[in-house]
């Protein structure tokens, strides 16, 4: 996607608002600039161009003369993954100097895989106006995607029919993490569209995210989608299995199992300082291991594989692995620093409300700087991992 050049961007920031450009004074309207980028992503008109929100000005083009600093951009660039906008947006933020005005520029780039919703709605500009897309709006953004282009999660998986989906379970516990309450009362449509606006149904196939995780029998269509736990009494595979589990089923099962086996399966020291108080310390923290273990399930490539990702539970050490590299923008140096990119978008987006649903909320693009941070203040070493072009391996110790 080509951005606009810096002579363009001053072309635009004179021109009057449109359906390629908005005007904030401030970024004191948070939800308003998220609107903004939602709608700018979904280009209803169809233009294939980024949309500009210019913030720094006023609506008559003023320069409202504010300090456009580190904060402010570091704001603005993480509204694209803090969960409320989903799938994630393309964008890019900087700062600029236009007729000597200092503004803060976000360009939004058109999906390919629309609708986006932020908050659980679909939003499209209309001339200058930010509105809620009428289904029939809705629908033409759905029709719009390229299914061949699209990541292997929002693929539609021929031979299958909605048949193959558990439609109750989504409709009674997905459908209202997922979209706003006031939607679902207003929604006269059919299920049928429901279920391609959230990506579940493509050309009338479940996609394979879909069947991933709301499948009737999800191990049959991807024999791969399950995670294998071993607990084992020693430091090497082959000392003696204490437990062996196949997490199988749709994908709230695989995290629901998981987060029980982790909640056993960890051991507190006590350590009595006083005759009047004890402290608990775990070998592990519980969310640091709860987060790696998702991003297993999250990132692994669930495309042209039967293996499944892997928690070993040794004496001394605890091993993740997935199958599937690392993907998109990602490499072993600027993973540390936050820098991530998605395998499976749509399973991503499922899994974010499925934590929710769960009673734990899984952060886009934090986990490992979270897992870092929570192993640290438990007293665990840092996390070591290994990449290889087929595998993403992380090894957690308990507490010195």
């Amino acid at each position: 996607m080509t951005f606009y050049t810096d002579q363009e961007l001053a072309a635009l920031f004179k021109d009057d608002e449109s359906h390629l450009v908005e005007r904030k004074r401030t970024s004191g309207d948070r939800s308003a600039i998220r609107r903004n980028i939602t709608a700018f992503a979904n280009d209803l008109p169809a233009t294939g161009k980024p949309g500009v929100i210019f913030i720094g000005v006023d609506d008559d083009g003023t320069c409202a003369e504010i300090e456009v600093d580190e904060e402010l951009l570091r704001t603005l660039a993480q509204m694209r993954s803090n969960e409320n906008i989903l799938p994630f947006p393309f964008m890019t933020v900087e700062k600029k100097i236009i007729e000597g005005c200092e503004v803060a520029v976000v360009q939004v780039a058109p999906t390919t895989h629309p609708p986006l919703l932020y908050e659980g709605r679909v939003w499209i500009k209309v001339g200058p106006t930010v509105q809620l897309a009428t289904p029939e709006e809705e629908q033409r953004l759905v029709e719009r995607r390229r299914a061949g282009d699209l990541p292997f999660d929002m693929r539609p998986a021929m031979g299958t029919s909605m048949n193959d989906l558990d439609v109750e379970y989504i409709k009674a516990a997905y459908l209202p993490a997922a979209v706003a309450q006031d939607i679902l009362e207003q929604n006269r449509r059919p299920l049928v569209q429901q279920l391609h606006s959230l990506r579940f149904l493509t050309d009338g196939a479940p996609t394979w995210g879909a069947l991933i995780a709301f499948g009737q029998d999800p191990q049959f269509w991807r024999p791969g989608a399950y995670v294998q736990f071993l607990r084992i009494a020693g430091t090497s595979l082959t000392d003696p299995i204490k437990s062996h589990k196949e997490l199988t089923g749709q994908l709230e099962d695989v995290m629901r199992c998981l987060r029980d086996l982790i909640d056993t399966n960890i051991s507190e020291s006590i350590d009595i300082t006083s005759a009047a108080r004890e402290s608990r310390q775990p070998d592990y923290p519980l969310e640091a291991l709860r987060q790696l273990a998702n991003n297993a399930v999250m990132h692994r490539s669930y495309e042209n594989t039967n293996a499944p990702a892997r928690v070993y539970w040794f004496n001394d050490r605890i091993e993740i692995q997935n199958p599937g590299g690392l993907y998109g923008n990602v490499n072993p140096q600027n993973i540390h620093s936050g820098v991530t990119d998605y395998r499976n978008p749509l399973i991503a987006e499922i899994m974010h409300h499925l934590g929710h649903h769960l009673g734990f909320a899984q952060r886009f693009g934090l986990g490992i700087q979270l897992a870092k941070e929570w192993l640290k203040r438990n007293g665990n070493p840092p996390p070591a991992f290994e990449f290889s072009a087929n595998r993403v391996a992380v090894t957690v110790r308990p507490v010195l």
